[in-house]
């Protein structure tokens, strides 16, 4: 135990903050994240709630338990604060993702976890909704950014091949899960 003025989440973000890496490119983005040793980190804010969360989520070669947590309640259900456990993988594929665009911008998170009320409810009003959404599994999130396109966004979680990519040009988002490989354009 660590008997100071420094947390362990402390020191971790204090880390985070000074390392250097090299950023990879598009073929090689998730195997870059998933070397030993290497931080991931996350940024996220939600617009419905006006929270946000910058963590460091994997050090070391391991996830750290108590920012995965934290990305979890983060993720919740906004319309009736449920809560499912969000896949790590899809975490990876969102900071992978972020790593090949080379910015500093945070995601806006539209839709983490979506309870089967929520998803049922949004299923009755569009045609874009899956009836068995990875939203409902916490494996998925629907992601917009100012500073970068549809395109782009979409190129980037597509260069990782590790999941399912949408593009949503008209809702001005980009929907990434730890699914299948496969894309799509909505």
């Amino acid at each position: 135990m660590i008997d100071s003025k420094f947390s362990r989440r402390g020191l971790l973000a204090a880390f985070a903050a000074t390392a250097v890496t090299a950023a990879p490119s598009a073929s090689n983005a998730f195997g870059f994240l998933r070397g030993a040793g290497d931080v991931r980190r996350i940024k996220m804010y939600s617009g419905r709630t006006g929270e946000s969360i910058d963590t460091v989520y994997w050090i070391e070669g391991e996830y750290v338990p108590e920012a995965l947590k934290e990305i979890t309640y983060f993720m919740r259900d906004w319309r009736n604060d449920k809560v499912k456990v969000i896949d790590p993988r899809t975490v990876d594929i969102a900071a992978a993702s972020h790593r090949l665009m080379e910015t500093n911008e945070p995601y806006m998170m539209l839709s983490g976890y979506r309870s089967p009320e929520t998803n049922a409810m949004l299923r009755s009003r569009s045609r874009g909704v899956a009836r068995n959404s990875l939203h409902m599994s916490g494996m998925a999130a629907d992601l917009r950014m100012k500073s970068r396109s549809v395109s782009q966004m979409f190129a980037a979680a597509s260069a990782c091949n590790a999941g399912g990519v949408g593009r949503y040009y008209g809702s001005n988002f980009v929907h990434m899960d730890c699914g299948q490989v496969r894309t799509w354009q909505g």
